[in-house]
C-alpha cells in the first residue's frame, strides 16, 4: 500500500489499514525505525490490556481452580 506524505511530514493511512492493525482515532502509537524502515505499531490502552486478560470461568472450574490453589498453600479443609 503507497500512503502520501505532506509538508510537514504528516503520514496519512486508508481505514483499512488503520482497522487491520488496531490504530484507534485519539489513540498513540510507537514509531521504530530499524535498519532504514519506520515501523508504527500501535500501543493498546490499559482497558484493552485488562481485556485481554481476563478468562472466563464456569463456577464449577473456578471452585476446582480454588481448592487447587488452597492445596498448593496448605490451607486446604
Amino acid at each position: 500500500m503507497i500512503l502520501k506524505v505532506e509538508k510537514k511530514g504528516e503520514i496519512y493511512t486508508s481505514k483499512e489499514v488503520r482497522e487491520k492493525v488496531g490504530i484507534k482515532e485519539g489513540g498513540r502509537v510507537r514509531a521504530i525505525v530499524e535498519k532504514g524502515k519506520l515501523i508504527i505499531e500501535p500501543i493498546p490502552t490499559i482497558e484493552e490490556v485488562i481485556k485481554e486478560s481476563i478468562i472466563e470461568l464456569s463456577p464449577e472450574e473456578a471452585e476446582k481452580l480454588s481448592e487447587e490453589i488452597q492445596k498448593e498453600e496448605g490451607i486446604y479443609g
